[in-house]
């Protein structure tokens, strides 16, 4: 698996969905792409909101 200019190569992701389609099923993809997506907002969130701190913080 090659990784190229820090992405992966379209094969490399074809494999990867394969894989995941064979372990969870049809079924469960959509609730875990949900559930991925929930955690990567609230991820950015709470770093969004972190360095926001920071600047009342160095203000006060």
């Amino acid at each position: 698996m090659q990784i190229t200019f820090g992405f992966m190569t379209p094969t490399a992701l074809i494999i990867i969905l394969v894989i995941a389609l064979i372990i969870f099923g049809p079924g469960k993809l959509p609730e875990l792409g949900k559930a991925l997506g929930n955690g990567i907002t609230e991820f950015k969130s709470a770093t969004s909101g972190e360095s926001e701190d920071k600047t009342e913080r160095s203000s006060s």
